[in-house]
């Protein structure tokens, strides 16, 4: 029983008891006694895979919450880069656990014209949803949306600041 999960473990002692309670005599208060510890080692272990389940949850969450929430990418590029797929992936670990719902917004630096921004935008956005669609989340649960130049997060001229509205932020 060493390697089994909690929950079969529980299941092991309840599957116990409950052998017990049908090879015992008829003596009810034996059976009655019986059926009582089954019960208390089923909501034992009830209560036991409910807190492993919260802080599995909580570690998953402080994981993404580490990694941050917005991905860069290099000049005139919308390949993940290792950083951004590392990331990622806490972050779909915590999705597979809910149905929630995300938002990819891309972004672009300044250079290059408005209509040539979105698009790269967009395609930094797609290739978010891309990865996270190819590692189990459904695409239904990830909108995208291109920003392009028009929400800068660092203003001025030079790479330091480009380099930080080169992103996709998930919301």
């Amino acid at each position: 029983m060493k390697n089994l999960p909690v929950a079969g473990k529980a299941l092991t002692l309840l599957f116990m008891a409950a052998f017990l309670v049908a090879c015992s005599g008829s003596d009810t208060k034996d059976e009655e006694a019986a059926a009582a510890a089954a019960a208390q080692a089923a909501a034992a272990a009830k209560e036991q895979a409910a807190a492993e389940a919260a802080a599995q949850q909580r570690r998953l969450e402080e994981a993404a919450a580490a990694y941050g929430n917005i991905f860069y990418f290099d000049f005139d590029q919308y390949d993940l880069r290792p950083a951004a797929i590392e990331a990622l992936d806490a972050h779909i670990a915590l999705l597979q656990t809910d149905e929630r719902t995300v938002r990819l917004e891309g972004h672009t630096d300044e250079r290059g014209t408005r209509e040539y921004n979105m698009a790269l935008g967009e395609r930094r956005a797609n290739a978010v949803r891309d990865y996270m669609v190819a590692n189990g989340i459904a695409s239904y649960r990830i909108e995208t949306v291109s920003y392009g130049e028009e929400r800068p997060v660092s203003y001025g001229s030079g790479e330091s600041n480009w380099s930080q509205n080169r992103r996709v932020e998930l919301k």
